[in-house]
């Protein structure tokens, strides 16, 4: 299964550990993360990055990187991860190569401030929508 994505303006690419700037960027920004959670740590985001890039059900589980098609300027993240229903956040034991999570799968993004009212969200979502239930094959 490919899972490198594309859309008009935009590639998604399996979140790396070479992503680490970016997700840094993100979850420490008040302003980005002020209807989910409060600001990360940078030392917490380091110890959660194994997690954030791991892949279940065939890769088409996990986050990408949401990067400019043109000039590659990382601009979010974007995922495909198990609903949290009785827990605050995602239950990355419920992420396993190979398997689908036995879970109700949100989509979801991130953005930079500088990115916002640009209409990347509804390309983002169209696209992993498209992955989710044409590639993936979700219910």
């Amino acid at each position: 299964m490919k899972l490198e994505l594309q859309s008009e303006r935009l590639l998604l690419t399996p979140l790396a550990l070479a992503d680490l700037d970016l997700v840094l960027e993100l979850w420490t920004d008040p302003a980005v993360v002020e209807y989910v959670c409060d600001v990360v740590t940078e030392e917490e985001l380091r110890k959660e990055m194994s997690d954030a890039i791991k892949r279940g059900g065939n890769g088409g589980i996990g986050i990408w990187c949401v990067a400019d098609r043109s000039t590659r300027e990382k601009l979010g993240e974007t995922y495909l991860l198990p609903l949290p229903i009785d827990t605050d956040d995602t239950d990355f034991s419920l992420v396993v190569m190979g398997q689908m999570p036995d879970a109700e799968i949100e989509i979801g993004y991130f953005l930079k401030r500088s990115s916002w009212g640009k209409g990347y969200a509804t390309e983002i979502c169209k696209r992993l929508l498209q992955f989710a239930f044409q590639q993936v094959s979700l219910k």
